[in-house]
């Protein structure tokens, strides 16, 4: 896994990823994905207004972020406009009533048990994520609460995945397709600035209810206290759960956000996100979680003759899943991780967590 550390001011923790992959990888896991979009016609006129509005919208609200996207552009010599595109493709899909996850995931909050609370992720995307997945650790500029840890990708802000810092504030998305995005605060911003400026789950909450949101997916958070939510980041006003367990998968569940969620389309990771959801809400209750018993959660699979006794939630195109082959553009679990808001650090598993390939990864501190 490349793990890439950096100190100073946002922009100089984007340019941090600078060397740690070759630019034609890195190239091809993102603005490789725009400009075919932009070939496709997913990129009219229309998206190009929607981009333009979304950028005032981060600059008056989010600089920091626009700088560490800056940072990674120059870092790779690579257009700062279509890294933006990129992180926006998923919206961009939803506003064409695509209804096609280009990122699966499930991801579960834990507030107690024998190692404290726990927030974990299975992390479903395109296979050639594989190649720029990468762990960051970063402090200084703009960030209060000390190192965080972050699961991301080169190319991609930080914590584009998942995340946790010093203070034990832990938090992990989803991909949610959607028939409603307005102007507002991308979940793929929102994350890294969540971590940089909140201690607890009350505080990111507090973040979160201050700005409108773009809509689509979801985040679960814990933190230190045991203190546990769950945001369905709907564009028409988010949706809050929170205490106890909490865990999402890839489709809304609240009653005011669920009707916003598009149908599947014989996408393999939107199909089957009851089910990885309706198997967590039964096995998830009165256990007493570790980060152990986490890791072999994740790697459950489907039974192959089709009964409701597995679920899906390590995917790939092999026979641990029934022998269905991947779903849109190739995706796949792709890594897993496992946060503890007591000590700070995280687990990892780099590919599908049934390979049992983890490594614990301290703070630095």
């Amino acid at each position: 896994m490349i793990e890439i550390t950096a100190s100073g001011s946002a922009y100089q923790r984007g340019l941090a990823q600078r060397g740690a992959a070759p630019v034609e990888t890195v190239r091809a896991a993102t603005i490789a994905r725009v400009e075919e979009a932009r070939a496709s016609g997913l990129i009219d006129a229309e998206a190009v207004a929607y981009l333009a509005a979304q950028r005032d919208f981060h600059r008056d609200h989010d600089p920091e972020s626009l700088a560490e996207l800056q940072g990674i552009a120059d870092a790779f010599g690579l257009p700062e406009a279509d890294l933006f595109a990129h992180l926006h493709l998923g919206t961009l899909r939803d506003l064409k009533r695509g209804g096609v996850l280009i990122e699966g995931c499930s991801a579960v909050a834990i507030p107690a048990g024998p190692e404290g609370p726990l927030v974990f992720k299975n992390r479903d995307f395109s296979g050639l994520h594989l190649g720029v997945q990468c762990v960051l650790r970063h402090t200084g500029g703009d960030i209060r609460t000390g190192e965080i840890l972050s699961l991301g990708s080169l190319g991609s802000l930080a914590a584009w995945s998942s995340g946790i810092n010093a203070a034990g504030l832990a938090v992990a998305d989803t991909q949610v397709a959607v028939n409603r995005h307005h102007v507002g605060w991308l979940r793929y911003f929102l994350m890294p600035r969540l971590l940089a400026r909140a201690a607890t789950v009350a505080e990111a909450l507090t973040m979160i209810r201050s700005l409108p949101h773009a809509g689509g997916g979801t985040l679960v958070l814990a933190d230190r206290s045991g203190a546990t939510a769950a945001v369905e980041l709907s564009a028409g006003g988010v949706a809050i759960a929170q205490g106890g367990l909490q865990w999402r998968t890839n489709h809304y569940t609240d009653a005011a956000t669920k009707g916003e969620t598009l149908g599947a389309e014989g996408d393999r990771i939107a199909g089957n996100s009851h089910q990885r959801s309706a198997y967590l809400a039964r096995v998830l209750p009165g256990r007493d979680w570790t980060a152990a018993a986490a890791r072999a959660l994740m790697a459950t699979h489907a039974k192959a003759d089709g009964t409701a006794e597995g679920a899906p939630l390590c995917q790939h195109g092999g026979d641990h899943d029934g022998g269905h082959g991947g779903g849109h553009d190739g995706a796949e679990t792709i890594s897993s991780v496992v946060y503890s808001c007591h000590s700070g650090g995280m687990e990892i598993n780099e590919g599908t967590p049934c390979l049992g390939r983890w490594q614990r990864m301290r703070p630095s501190v």
